[in-house]
């Protein structure tokens, strides 16, 4: 039996923290997993010890289905290069389909350029350094 490798050590650079660190698990299991309040039922990004909503500790690392529209869409031009991400990086802010508001922030795959806001996206995973890491690709028949 091979014992895992801890997630700190999987990312070493990321600010993991007892806030957190569900949502990396969720990456070596290549879920996206956000709180989602126990209370008011609701999901919020990015992690904090309580629901902004209703202030509620009760809160629920759950996975969700990875699928949303693209909200916001840029090119960065700045930043070391990133496995799997063409230059210059496309970054794209998704609305997530399973409530309203709940957006999150990742890369898109390589060949994607600048996806149009709209652009019905899902999570894909991207190796890097041995971790996985989410990013976002057009779905399947989405028009840019």
């Amino acid at each position: 039996m091979t014992t895992p490798i801890p997630v700190w050590e999987r990312y070493p650079a990321a600010p993991i923290d007892q806030d957190n660190v569900a949502l990396y698990k969720g990456w070596l299991r290549h879920e996206l997993t956000l709180p989602r309040c126990g209370n008011c039922g609701k999901w919020h990004a990015p992690s904090y010890p309580l629901c902004p909503f209703c202030w509620s500790f009760d809160l629920i690392p759950t996975p969700l289905s990875g699928r949303g529209t693209v909200h916001l869409s840029i090119l960065l031009h700045q930043g070391p290069s990133a496995k799997g991400v063409s230059y210059p990086y496309p970054v794209v802010t998704v609305e997530l389909a399973e409530q309203a508001g709940l957006r999150f922030t990742s890369t898109a795959v390589e060949g994607c350029g600048r996806l149009a806001i709209g652009t019905p996206v899902e999570l894909a995973w991207l190796d890097r350094d041995g971790a996985p890491f989410p990013a976002f690709r057009p779905r399947d028949g989405a028009t840019q």
